[in-house]
């Protein structure tokens, strides 16, 4: 091959990289939403962004909770349906950071036996509930920090990717108002009306008291 065939290859290749998207899939994420602000955008779009990765949900949750992004889901606005998602501004608010060492996150995980704490399924393993997937296990607060959590090791837990795409400030202590008002929120209507149902029912007289 001659040397100018040779240049115009590589010319072909280096102008192809820098066409490429770069980045994690965390970083492809946050521009698409800064790129469509005020947008409603579907999960099957954030998905093929992300890479098409298994863990595209947590990365958007990492951008609200980590990094501020204020990004809406249907548990803040009525008016987006389930799968919807919208960044309302490009100004990130104060966020949490995450600080857990490498020392803790071990000691947890070999605490934990390499088992999520929710559903029981093991690191390497397919996972019980999608066969289709091997089992990843990260960290994740019993307490979470928006509700005054810690990193200590005593306020984490081994949990896998399957139930940490659903268990975003679900915790095991009894719940006070404001993190039973935060489940109620993210429940369906259909289960917001039965549990009104149930306070109506157990409290009669008091629940008179609020109807007009």
């Amino acid at each position: 091959m001659k040397k100018a065939d040779k240049k115009v290859i590589v010319a072909i290749i280096t102008e192809s990289l820098k066409k490429k998207p770069k980045g994690g899939a965390r970083k492809k994420l946050r521009e698409f939403f800064l790129e469509n602000i005020g947008v409603v955008l579907r999960a099957e779009q954030l998905r093929e962004v992300s890479g098409n990765i298994s863990e595209w949900a947590r990365r958007v949750r990492e951008l609200r909770d980590e990094e501020g992004y204020k990004i809406l889901s249907h548990n803040d606005r009525s008016q987006l349906k389930p799968g919807e998602y919208l960044l309302e501004t490009a100004k990130p608010e104060p966020a949490f950071t995450r600080e857990i060492s490498k020392e803790t996150r071990a000691f947890v995980l070999d605490r934990n036996g390499f088992t999520c704490q929710m559903c029981g399924a093991v690191a390497g393993e397919s996972h019980p509930y999608d066969a289709s997937r091997k089992t990843r296990l990260h960290l994740g607060h019993i307490i979470d920090k928006s509700q005054g959590g810690t990193d200590e090791a005593s306020n984490l837990r081994a949990i896998c990717s399957v139930c940490n795409e659903g268990a975003s400030n679900i915790t095991l202590t009894r719940p006070d108002f404001l993190k039973l008002m935060t489940q109620i929120r993210r429940a369906t209507s259909p289960d917001q009306i039965e549990a009104l149902k149930w306070l109506t029912t157990k409290f009669p007289k008091q629940a008179k008291l609020f109807v007009k």
